[in-house]
């Protein structure tokens, strides 16, 4: 296994079921990888699909039917508790806004983006929850470890125009890597760039980034 170090950039929302998948598994292989994860929430919605011309999953009857039971096989498979039916169709972009915000406060590491976005994966693909609630975005908030008062400066950094200008940012780059959905992964390695989309190409990139490890 290679020494040196790669960068590996996951840009995701967490309305999407894929991206969640993508998340766990390079969250477990980043140590055995050697790679430099790098979390980047974008919104999935409007600006990605509208901006790349791609479609709506779930607006395909055919797909939709199948994504039910792919995500009911994958979830067993990676052990990651996925639970469809697709959850009801709300804008997630102050959801995203949320978690850009929780990252801008971060800054460096990872950790506390990282907690926020499982927490919120659970609410909406576990329980269920309407997480475009402020009370779910809290209650993922206090559960990911930050206190009521970093929460709620959260929630108001949340919907300041550096963070709506943050968000735009990020989403704008994943569409500047010809990106038309997501989970979209970024894979920086030896000045060499290489993407891959959706959950279901790890072989295929632990091969390309210098790794042959990848026992589920």
């Amino acid at each position: 296994m290679s020494s040196s170090r790669k960068v590996v950039k996951l840009f995701y929302d967490v309305i999407s079921p894929y991206s969640w998948l993508a998340f766990e598994v390079l969250c477990r292989y980043r140590n055995v990888w050697n790679i430099d994860l790098k979390f980047k929430p974008a919104f999935l919605g409007v600006v990605v699909f509208h901006g790349s011309g791609n479609q709506e999953p779930g607006l395909v009857q055919n797909k939709f039917h199948y994504m039910v039971t792919d995500l009911k096989q994958l979830s067993e498979f990676f052990g990651v508790p996925v639970n469809p039916p697709l959850p009801c169709k709300k804008g997630t972009l102050n959801v995203m806004r949320f978690v850009t915000a929780v990252a801008e406060k971060e800054k460096e590491g990872g950790v506390l983006v990282e907690r926020v976005s499982r927490e919120l994966w659970k609410n909406v693909w576990s329980t269920h929850q309407d997480i475009t609630q402020p009370a779910s975005l809290i209650e993922a908030g206090l559960k990911a470890g930050l206190s009521a008062n970093e929460v709620e400066e959260i929630l108001i950094l949340s919907q300041s125009q550096q963070i709506k200008d943050k968000l735009k940012s990020v989403t704008q780059e994943a569409l500047d890597y010809r990106s038309f959905g997501l989970p979209f992964i970024v894979c920086d390695v030896n000045g060499k760039t290489e993407v891959f989309f959706g959950s279901d190409r790890f072989e295929l990139m632990a091969q390309r980034i210098g790794n042959y490890e990848l026992g589920m």
